[in-house]
């Protein structure tokens, strides 16, 4: 089964043409046949961040919205507060695995990383670091395996039927 995804990088300094953890995500999406349905780039604000996840978990063809970036201790890293405004459920158990995974990586420096994942509007969105090996650690980790249908015991996509289910 095919994804449709979008993808939003949350930067102050990249642009498209040097956004390195986009580029491996958009690589990594097409390798895994899932369709990159619009990406974008903004800067580490609330606001602009909602406003594009609020736009995008409103279209009917994007299932997964992933991010870059944002998920660090700064006072700019705000993507996790931004998801918390837009959030029907956490999905704890995805930051948790990204830890885990990212421990054998980076070793104690992933306890850094806020990463985390939620549902909205029946859409799962996914905040990954800005780093590319953390990007990496992910997707090979956990999003390749849980976007495929044919992942057993079970799998995301086999819930996208009953994600708005109330």
């Amino acid at each position: 089964m095919i994804v449709n995804i979008a993808l939003l990088t949350v930067t102050d300094t990249r642009t498209i043409d040097n956004d390195k953890s986009g580029a491996i995500l958009e690589n990594k999406i097409k390798e895994s046949n899932h369709n990159l349905v619009d990406r974008k780039i903004c800067k580490d604000n609330k606001e602009d961040i909602v406003l594009i996840l609020k736009e995008w978990t409103n279209k009917k063809e994007i299932d997964v919205i992933i991010t870059t970036g944002g998920t660090g201790l700064t006072g700019r890293d705000i993507t996790p507060e931004a998801l918390n405004e837009i959030a029907d459920k956490h999905i704890p158990g995805f930051g948790e695995v990204f830890r885990t995974i990212s421990l054998k990586t980076v070793g104690t420096s992933s306890i850094q990383s806020r990463a985390c994942a939620v549902l909205s509007n029946g859409k799962y969105i996914f905040a990954l670091p800005g780093s590319s090996g953390g990007v990496t650690d992910a997707w090979d980790g956990i999003l390749k395996h849980q976007l495929d249908i044919n992942h057993k015991p079970c799998n995301f996509v086999e819930l996208f039927p009953r994600l708005k289910e109330k």
